[in-house]
C-alpha cells in the first residue's frame, strides 16, 4: 500500500457540512455528515456492528456515530463509508471484520489519536491532515501497523495473517508489531480430556532491531508483509496492475469528497 490521503481535515473540523454522493456505487444510501466521532455514511449491501464489542451483532444503520471498541462485519457484496469529524474517510469492503481502538480527532490543545484494528478484509484511508501536524493514525493489523500523518492508502489483510500495504499519495510507516490486540475468540468448547505434551524448552526473546521493522513507503509504493510478521522490500507499483472495481470505487468517492470540500462553506 502506499501513501494514505490527508485532505480537507482542517475544514472539516470546523464543522463543515458535506453530502456525500452515490453516483459510483449504485444502492449506496447516504446521509449529511456532521462533526463529531466516526459517522457512518454509506452503507451499499449490508453490516453488522457489536456495540463495546460486546452483546449480540446487529444491523448497522447509515447515521451511526462509532467509538472505540466497536466491532463491524461487512456482508459479502457489502461496503461501508466513514468519515472522522477531523476530516478523513475510511472505507471498508466486503467480507471484511474491523475493531475501533481509539477515536480521537484532536484539537489545538490535543493531539489526534485514531486507531483501527482490521482483522481481516480490506480497508481504503484517506486520511486528513492532523491539526497542527500531531497525533497518529493507524491501520492496525495483527503483524503489522500503517500509520501516517496525511495520506491515502489502503491495507489488505487475508485469511493466513499477510497483509498488503499500497500508498497512493503521501508517505506511509508500516512496521512489524505485536501491539494489535488479538481477534475475538471463540467460546471454548469443552470436550473429553486429552494427553497433553509435557514441559520442553523454547526460544528465549530476541533483540529485533528498527531496521528489520520500519518502512517508509511513498507514493506509488507498496510492502507486503508475510504471516509471520516479516517484511518483503517496499516496491513501486503501477496504476495499470492495481485497477479493480473497489480500487476504482475508492478514487471516485475521493474525487467526489474533494469537490465537496472545495464548495462547502461555513455554517453560520
Amino acid at each position: 500500500m502506499k501513501k494514505g490521503y490527508r485532505i480537507g481535515g482542517w475544514v472539516l473540523a470546523i464543522c463543515l457540512v458535506f453530502w456525500v454522493t452515490a453516483a459510483t456505487a449504485q444502492g449506496t444510501r447516504t446521509m449529511p455528515v456532521d462533526r463529531g466521532g466516526a459517522r457512518v455514511i454509506a452503507i451499499d449491501g449490508s453490516a453488522q456492528v457489536r456495540i463495546g464489542g460486546q452483546g449480540a451483532p446487529r444491523a448497522l444503520k447509515v447515521g451511526e456515530r462509532l467509538a472505540g471498541a466497536d466491532e463491524i462485519a461487512t456482508g459479502s457484496r457489502s461496503r461501508i463509508e466513514m468519515v472522522l469529524s477531523d476530516g478523513s474517510r475510511v472505507r471498508f469492503a466486503d467480507n471484511t471484520r474491523f475493531r475501533l481502538l481509539e477515536v480521537e480527532p484532536g484539537s489545538q490543545s490535543r493531539a489526534r489519536s485514531i486507531r483501527f484494528n482490521v482483522i481481516i478484509g480490506r480497508v481504503w484511508a484517506n486520511v486528513a491532515r492532523a491539526i497542527g501536524g500531531k497525533g497518529r493514525f493507524e491501520m492496525m493489523a495483527e503483524n503489522s501497523v500503517a500509520g501516517v500523518r496525511g495520506t491515502v492508502y489502503r491495507m489488505d489483510v487475508n485469511e493466513d495473517k499477510s497483509n498488503l500495504v499500497r500508498v497512493y499519495d503521501g508517505t506511509v510507516h508500516v512496521s512489524g508489531s505485536a501491539e494489535a490486540p488479538p481477534p475475538p475468540q471463540a467460546p471454548a468448547v469443552i470436550g473429553p480430556p486429552t494427553k497433553i505434551e509435557g514441559p520442553k524448552s523454547i526460544p528465549g526473546p530476541r533483540v529485533v532491531t528498527m531496521e528489520e521493522w520500519v518502512y517508509i513507503l511513498k507514493s506509488m509504493q507498496q510492502i507486503v508483509v508475510r504471516p509471520d510478521g516479516t517484511a518483503e522490500k517496499p516496491k513501486d507499483f503501477k496504476p495499470e496492475e492495481d485497477r479493480d472495481p473497489w480500487v476504482d470505487w475508492n478514487k471516485a468517492r475521493d474525487k467526489e469528497a474533494g469537490k465537496e470540500g472545495a464548495n462547502a462553506a461555513p455554517q453560520p
